[in-house]
């Protein structure tokens, strides 16, 4: 299924050099979706999938705020357009200094998960609002996020009354389902624990004003690492998140707000990536088996990062219908991790390829641009471009 536009097949085909192309109508008609699907909930665009000042301003001009998570990504939020007023501090882990310098920018709505953050921020951060972030498993996930995160519901309730005690505001919770969730439990799972904990907190006197709900909506054209292709039950997912709202409200109150946080779910499916080919290869294995090697001009290290956990799809114009031999795909680097699954991830590919043949990158809008490298191996992260009503 294809989940691109044709202006963006227009630009790639149109492109003459390697280069992202990310498609600025797209992201706004699935920021307007998720509006129409959600209502009423404020959208705060996880900035970390796609950093791009351009990105940021279209979604800023929709009513879009901004998850941050560092003070480098507050102002370049705010240098985008993205007011104070939509704009949160979303990561959990942060010094001394970088609450001090987000505080400084204005910004007063931050997470928190341990009893020592509360306390750093109640230092550097005087009155600020606070949401706690709970612990989920992640199971369903392709990257659950269930470690490094979170805290129990009863550390919960520690942190937000101890945030009381210091002179903070304990505004909400927050729960991270895991970064492309496929399963519609996870959120219902996630919101049964918001529940328990607002109940446990109206007993200790602790009226909370929001619940965020996170990050971790699906993109729609993504492989798994065997090439088939992944399938969220989307309909599915708001429909618990919509039931598991007015759950909420009912224990709340009507006057209970919501926030959410999506990265890919907004980006992944319109950005693509023009590439080429550096060489197709076949060479045989310790075992003797004859394999065929796909190196592309870009992998792991410029711009597809998540090749390990997804299959990237892949395009070549100029072969359409051409016989195909089985492959794995490779970035241009020495390194033996810039490569689909060797085992289970071979993909067809034209066998009369050949070195400068373009190829078409789909669905890896996010975080194409922010976890490129600086130049490993001497090859240069990708420089970006976008199409805006048809144009570049």
């Amino acid at each position: 299924m294809t989940h691109e536009t044709a202006p963006l097949f227009d630009a790639l085909a149109n492109a003459a050099e390697d280069q992202i192309v990310f498609d600025l109508p797209g992201i706004e008609e699935r920021y307007d979706t998720l509006r129409r699907e959600l209502p009423g909930v404020a959208v705060r665009f996880a900035m970390k999938a796609c950093p791009v000042d351009e990105v940021l301003a279209r979604l800023a001009e929709r009513g879009c705020g901004v998850d941050a998570a560092s003070p480098h990504e507050v102002e370049q939020a705010l240098r985008a357009g993205v007011p104070l007023a939509r704009m949160h501090y979303g990561n959990t882990v942060k010094s001394d200094a970088h609450i001090a310098d987000a505080y400084r920018l204005g910004l007063r709505d931050f997470a928190t998960d341990s009893l020592e953050d509360v306390t750093a921020l109640a230092e550097h951060a005087s009155g600020a609002r606070v949401f706690c972030r709970l612990a989920t498993s992640g199971d369903g996930a392709l990257w659950g996020l269930s470690h490094k995160y979170g805290c129990t519901p009863d550390d919960a309730v520690a942190v937000l009354d101890r945030a009381r005690e210091l002179g903070l505001t304990p505004a909400g919770l927050s729960v991270h389902v895991g970064s492309q969730q496929m399963a519609a439990d996870a959120w219902r799972d996630a919101l049964d624990r918001i529940a328990d904990v607002l109940a446990a907190l109206a007993r200790r006197g602790i009226s909370l004003d929001h619940v965020n709900l996170g990050g971790g909506l699906p993109a729609l054209g993504y492989r798994d690492q065997r090439g088939r292709p992944l399938d969220p039950p989307l309909d599915k997912i708001f429909t618990v998140i919509r039931e598991g709202m007015a759950r909420l409200r009912e224990i709340r109150g009507h006057r209970l707000g919501f926030v959410i946080e999506p990265g890919r779910y907004l980006v992944a499916d319109q950005g693509a990536i023009r590439a080429h080919v550096s060489r197709l290869a076949a060479r045989r294995g310790p075992d003797g088996e004859r394999q065929y090697w796909l190196y592309l001009s870009c992998g792991k290290f410029n711009g597809l990062y998540e090749m390990d956990q997804v299959q990237y799809r892949l395009v070549f114009p100029s072969h359409h219908g051409a016989e195909s031999v089985p492959a794995v795909v490779a970035g241009p680097t020495c390194d033996s991790d810039d490569a689909f699954s060797h085992e289970h991830g071979l993909v067809p590919v034209p066998k009369a390829l050949a070195s400068g043949d373009p190829v078409w990158v789909l669905s890896c809008g996010a975080y194409a641009t922010s976890y490129m490298t600086r130049g490993f191996n001497g090859f240069s992260p990708l420089p970006y471009t976008w199409i805006d009503g048809g144009d570049t």
